[in-house]
């Protein structure tokens, strides 16, 4: 048993590494006994903002077992997105993971065929693939299976990688081999926590999501409130200024997956041309992007305030 325990996570460690994944961790499913207290406190101070959905399904957040019957282990995986160019450095900017083409898509496709690799070499498994829409807590469960820790800024940190990357998860009913958390390198340093235009990280660890650019540019559905206008440092969709200041991500190097590469407007366009950018070209741009999320109006939105 022991043997194919073994010989079963190293099938499924170098399957992850053929599909593009920079890292492969695994877990034994359970309740995340540690969490529980931290989301509910994070919910009871209202840092989820209008985030209602981060209210439901609270115990499934908690306990994979509540999502597949009789699972037994959860594989976490990393995608690195960190980009070979950046945008117009005089522009209105974007978040370098809506650079490409929709995350969910490119990494549900690749989880559907770990699985079916599973299925095809192990045997009769069933499992869940998770990508960031679902009531899985993401960065728990990665840092759990030793992939890296969660940062100052709440988010999952490398040594190796840094933390340009997607984060998802395949929840299976199979016995694995189960890696060890990793230590906190986050020291004394505070650059994430100095550097947040809008004071969002309000203390180590902990994140007010309702004062967070990536939340006002894309969650919230109504007018961006005139308090935090000059603010935003040019975003107008997400923010990448906690991860771009992190001393970790030096060692970051660009992707090789051909789905997450930009379109070339995205990477030139002035501040005048994403002004004047109609919806046509908003299309074209973005035609599979995560930035359809929200909408050529909610862009519109967000550009308006920033002028």
């Amino acid at each position: 048993m022991i043997e194919s325990k073994t010989k079963n996570t190293s099938f499924i460690k170098s399957e992850a590494k053929r599909l593009g994944f920079i890292s492969c961790g695994i877990s034994k499913a359970g309740f995340l006994e540690e969490e529980a207290p931290r989301l509910e406190n994070w919910l009871k101070q209202n840092h989820h903002g209008e985030m209602s959905y981060m209210e439901n399904h609270f115990d499934k957040r908690l306990d994979p077992t509540l999502l597949l019957e009789d699972s037994k282990s959860v594989i976490s995986l990393l995608l690195n997105y960190f980009p070979h160019e950046q945008q117009n450095p005089d522009s209105y900017k974007i978040s370098k993971y809506a650079y490409g083409q929709d995350y969910h898509y490119v990494i549900k496709e690749k989880l559907k065929e770990l699985l079916y690799s599973i299925q095809e070499n192990i045997g009769d498994v069933s499992g869940r693939a998770f990508v960031d829409s679902a009531p899985v807590l993401d960065k728990a469960w990665a840092a759990k299976s030793g992939l890296g820790w969660i940062g100052k800024n709440a988010n999952l940190l490398s040594k190796q990688v840094g933390s340009f990357f997607f984060i998802a998860e395949l929840i299976v009913d199979l016995d694995l081999e189960y890696d060890n958390p990793t230590t906190d390198h986050c020291g004394s340093c505070t650059k994430c926590i100095d550097a947040c235009p809008t004071q969002a990280i309000v203390s180590p660890y902990v994140v007010d999501g309702s004062k967070c650019i990536s939340y006002f540019t894309i969650e919230l559905k109504e007018n961006i409130p005139q308090e935090v206008k000059g603010q935003f440092d040019d975003w107008m969709f997400g923010c990448d200024v906690c991860q771009d200041v992190c001393p970790w991500n030096r060692f970051s190097k660009p992707h090789n997956e051909p789905l997450l590469q930009p379109n070339e407007n995205l990477l030139k366009y002035s501040k005048k041309d994403w002004e004047e950018i109609t919806e046509e070209t908003f299309r074209a741009v973005f035609k599979n992007s995560a930035v359809k999320r929200t909408k050529f109006a909610g862009l519109q939105r967000n550009i308006n305030f920033l002028k």
